[in-house]
């Protein structure tokens, strides 16, 4: 497999990947990401050359975002001052669901920010799905906090503020990287 930029081109089929995330989570009885993302915000993300798509030959496996942007609101001044990068929006296609995907792509962009100068891989998972916050502890990060001041992206209020970290290193991911190295924090 292999992890490669999303294109502009790509933002439908990541929209329509999201949605097919979205009813599975509502299968299993969470409201998360029941609402659409705005299509000009992904588009934005994948012009910043944040967001990632892990090939299987030419179907899309799994997607993720990872940038140097912590959220507004979420994490605290001293935190934000520390070398990190954030994930988000990780999502895996149902078709390649239970074969740890996912957690190699934790383990990519956790290589990647090592790469980049982090200390830090970061994120924040929906505040009522529990399962999710349960895996992402299976996974190496430790919770921080719940943050549910504020409000979502999509409009509403705040709904993904449940906050957790894990050290970045280097890691035996096992995909083909194609993507560019990723910029410095510091600006080396």
């Amino acid at each position: 497999m292999r992890i490669i930029p999303a294109r502009p081109s790509d933002v439908p089929q990541l929209l329509a990947f999201r949605s097919e995330a979205a009813a599975w989570l509502s299968r299993l009885g969470t409201d998360q990401w029941q609402l659409p993302y705005p299509a000009a915000r992904l588009l934005e993300t994948v012009e910043d050359g944040t967001v990632f798509m892990v090939l299987d030959g030419p179907v899309t496996a799994a997607t993720v975002t990872v940038t140097a942007d912590g959220q507004a609101g979420l994490w605290t001044e001293q935190e934000l001052s520390e070398p990190s990068m954030f994930i988000s929006k990780l999502s895996v296609a149902r078709t390649h669901g239970g074969q740890n995907i996912g957690g190699r792509l934790l383990d990519w962009a956790g290589d990647r920010a090592r790469r980049a100068g982090a200390e830090w891989l970061r994120l924040d998972a929906w505040t009522t799905n529990k399962d999710l916050q349960a895996y992402y502890l299976r996974q190496g990060f430790e919770y921080v906090r719940t943050v549910l001041d504020g409000g979502a992206i999509n409009g509403g209020p705040r709904v993904s503020g449940w906050l957790a970290q894990r050290s970045t290193g280097r890691t035996e991911h096992g995909f083909v990287d194609e993507t560019p190295e990723p910029a410095r924090l510091d600006g080396a």
